[in-house]
């Protein structure tokens, strides 16, 4: 339903970049450095690029009318074919601006949804950006439609009609219900699957857009997923299995990458996609090291975390790419702000086995070492500890089998359920079986005296 000229992807176009900087932003060694990036990942050939201080927004054209001027004589100059801009810009401020500028103009929100919409590969991804395509539209139909002219009416249906951005209007916003509908389809679905895998340890790799994460995946689990070096390179979610030292098998999940000032709508529409990381023991925040911008990237990945409500689970922060850092300055400066994080290269394959080791560490936190005493025919149970968990050895007699094993401490209830006897395997205490006080529903205001 949207013109052609709005919806045909901006390949082997030429483009002018422009980026309004408010007293609020940052200084920054190349504003433009990240729309460059996002310009050529959809395919443009950047041929220019424009920087604007300002107090504020002009309210008709965003920027001051002297600029304007400025980025006509380079429009005119480099014979660019589309103008992108690094902010999000009113509907009424893009027709103006196309209207003085005789030339298409798109804001970052729907440069990034025409990278999104020609990276999207399986039946979900398309679902998730179309459904943010037309909510991004919804309010721009009249700039992006030209037959507004009412309907004709004919006998019996006397009255003045109805214009065809209002039918227009009706058609999107019905398949934006429809879309909603098959998504939360798919988000129920998703939210089984990764159900059924849960008492198997999950962790997650989040972090900025092209900061290494399908490497690391690769380098991590053996598996042969896309990794280009180009900003959204994935955008449906790829689990592998990953046998960490001296720990077992978990579930290691890829996720599509974040990046500053991310579209409300887009993390919305990638709801189901982004349901691994949200169920995950433990998230790899995977950062580019090499990058000048990382802190900003590092604060802009924790920024889209606590939007999705995930800023509090356990997270490990992964300085990656640490062969390619230029100055060792860099590298001080951000260990310093981040004592904690694990340093490595996914690609020359320096850091791994100290980032699986801490892993492992930190998943230990959420399983419980023990010994626990079976009954000889209760095959069952013995079945489950295997299937569950990791099993470390196995001691038997005619009257018991003793398992030694690292289980999720979330089975504990089932293994008490049947088990002869369950005890510690470290010097660690079991936590206590439930009462039936704690299944009880408090009172408003009621506290428990532990807390």
């Amino acid at each position: 339903m949207r013109d052609e000229q709005r919806i045909e992807s901006l390949a082997s176009e030429r483009s002018v970049l422009v980026r309004l900087l408010l007293p609020s932003h940052k200084s920054e060694v190349d504003p433009l450095a990240e729309l460059t990036g996002l310009a050529t990942t959809a395919g443009t050939d950047v041929v220019g690029g424009l920087v604007q201080r300002r107090e504020k927004p002009d309210q008709k054209t965003f920027i001051g009318k002297g600029k304007v001027n400025e980025l006509k004589g380079l429009i005119d100059q480099f014979e660019a074919d589309v103008v992108i801009f690094d902010n999000d810009l009113y509907p009424g401020q893009t027709r103006n601006l196309e209207q003085a500028l005789h030339t298409k103009v798109i804001d970052r929100t729907e440069l990034i949804l025409d990278i999104f919409a020609s990276n999207a590969q399986t039946y979900e991804a398309r679902l998730s950006v179309e459904l943010a395509q037309l909510e991004y539209s919804l309010p721009r139909l009249k700039r992006m439609w030209t037959h507004l002219s009412r309907q004709s009416m004919g006998v019996g249906m006397r009255g003045p009609g109805e214009t065809q951005l209002e039918v227009d209007r009706r058609l999107v916003e019905t398949r934006i219900h429809e879309l909603r509908e098959s998504l939360q389809k798919v988000e129920r679905r998703r939210e089984r699957q990764v159900a059924a895998r849960s008492d198997n340890a999950t962790v997650s790799l989040v972090g900025y857009t092209n900061a290494g994460k399908s490497t690391l995946m690769n380098a991590l689990t053996g598996a042969d997923v896309e990794a280009a070096d180009k900003l959204f390179a994935t955008l449906d979610t790829r689990t592998r299995r990953w046998q960490l030292i001296g720990w077992g098998p978990v579930l290691l999940s890829d996720t599509v990458g974040f990046i500053r000032d991310l579209p409300h709508r887009l993390i919305a529409s990638f709801k189901a996609t982004l349901e691994e990381a949200r169920q995950a023991e433990l998230l790899l925040h995977v950062a580019d090291a090499s990058n000048p911008a990382v802190l900003d990237q590092i604060h802009a990945v924790y920024k889209v975390l606590e939007e999705i409500g995930i800023e509090e689970k356990d997270t490990l922060l992964v300085l990656n790419k640490i062969d390619a850092i230029e100055s060792r300055q860099l590298l001080e400066r951000i260990v310093d702000r981040y004592p904690n994080a694990l340093t490595c290269s996914a690609k020359a394959g320096i850091g791994l086995k100290e980032l699986s080791l801490a892993v492992g560490d930190a998943l230990s936190r959420e399983f419980l070492d023990l010994h626990v005493d079976i009954d000889p025919s209760n095959g069952k149970l013995q079945a489950y500890l295997s299937a569950k968990g990791e099993v470390l050895s196995r001691e038997m007699t005619s009257e018991v089998i003793t398992v030694h094993c690292r289980m999720p401490r979330k089975t504990l209830g089932e293994i008490r359920r049947t088990a002869l006897q369950v005890r510690s395997g470290d010097s660690r205490p079991l936590p206590p079986e439930p009462t039936a006080d704690d299944f009880r529903p408090r009172k408003k205001n009621e506290t428990i005296e532990s807390e």
